[in-house]
C-alpha cells in the first residue's frame, strides 16, 4: 500500500502503524491499487467522528456528493444510493456500509455498483485523538483499494482516487474545525 501524507509531515511510525491495525484490505491484486492518506484536523475526535460516522449523510462533508438516500435501515450492510455532482465521470454510485465502529472510530464502505469507473473500490477511515497546537484534535487516516480501469495505469488511478480524497479530507478538516471554533468560542453561561 502506498502511503501518502495530507496533513503535517511524512507518514511516521504512529501513523503506521494505525494503518497496519485498522487499514486491512486484503491481498492486492496485479489490476489493483492502493492508498492511504493522512490528515491532521485541528477539531477533537468526537467532533470529526459525528460527521464521518454519517453514512446516510455524507453530503456533509463530501463536496463531490449532491444527494444520499439510504436504502432499508442504518445497519452494517445498509446500501447508500449517492449522485454526484457534474464535473466528475461519474453520475451515482451504490455504496455498502461495511464497518461502523463507534468505539474504535472506524468507518468502512464497500461501492457495489453505480455508473462510474471505481470498480472493486473500499475504502476505511479511521480517527485517532492527537494534540494539535496544545488542543484536542484528530488524525485522520483514510486507505483505500480499487481495480485499475482498462486504459489506465495504477500511478493514474491512485492520483485520481488520492486527489478525490484529499478534496474530501480537506473539506472535513474544514467543516470541522468549523465547528471546533464555534464551539470554543460559545460565551459561557454564569450562574
Amino acid at each position: 500500500m502506498n502511503e501518502n501524507s495530507n496533513g503535517r509531515g511524512g507518514i511516521g511510525s504512529v501513523e503506521s502503524e494505525y494503518i497496519r491495525r485498522h487499514h486491512k484490505h486484503g491481498d492486492l491484486a496485479d489490476h489493483q491499487c492502493s492508498s492511504a492518506l493522512v490528515k491532521h484536523i485541528k477539531a477533537p475526535v468526537h467532533l470529526v467522528w459525528s460527521l464521518v460516522r454519517r453514512f446516510d449523510q455524507p453530503q456533509k462533508y463530501k463536496p463531490f456528493i449532491s444527494r444520499c438516500v439510504v436504502l432499508g435501515n442504518l445497519e452494517i450492510g445498509s446500501l447508500r444510493e449517492v449522485d454526484v455532482r457534474s464535473g466528475l465521470p461519474a453520475t451515482t454510485s451504490t455504496e455498502r456500509l461495511e464497518l461502523l465502529d463507534d468505539d474504535e472510530h472506524i468507518f468502512s464502505i464497500r461501492i457495489v455498483g453505480g455508473d462510474h469507473r471505481l470498480k472493486n473500490y473500499s475504502s476505511v477511515i479511521s480517527l485517532h485523538p492527537e494534540i494539535i497546537d496544545g488542543r484536542p484534535g484528530t488524525l485522520v487516516i483514510e486507505s483505500f483499494v480499487v481495480d485499475v480501469p482498462d486504459g489506465n495505469t495504477k500511478d493514474e488511478t491512485c492520483y485520481f482516487v488520492e486527489a478525490l480524497i484529499k478534496c474530501n479530507l480537506k473539506s472535513l478538516a474544514d467543516v470541522s474545525e468549523s465547528h471546533a471554533v464555534q464551539d470554543r468560542t460559545e460565551p459561557i453561561e454564569c450562574m
